[in-house]
C-alpha cells in the first residue's frame, strides 16, 4: 500500500483545492426590458423570453 513519505503542507493541500470554490452566476441584460436576468431563462421582470411573452402581466 502507498503510503505518503511527508506530510502534505497547507500550501500545498490549498493549491490543489483552489478550483472548489464557488463561481458567481452570469448575469445577462434582458433584451425587452433591460433588466438583469440569467441566461436561458424567463425574465422575472417583465414575463419575456426569446421576444415572446411567456408569463403575461397581471392587470388589477
Amino acid at each position: 500500500m502507498a503510503v505518503p513519505k511527508r506530510k502534505t503542507s497547507k500550501t500545498k493541500k490549498r493549491m490543489r483545492r483552489s478550483h472548489h470554490g464557488l463561481a458567481g452566476t452570469s448575469l445577462i441584460s434582458c433584451s425587452h426590458c433591460g433588466e438583469p436576468k440569467k441566461s436561458h431563462r424567463v425574465c422575472p421582470h417583465c414575463g419575456f423570453y426569446k421576444d415572446r411573452e411567456v408569463y403575461p402581466e397581471e392587470e388589477e
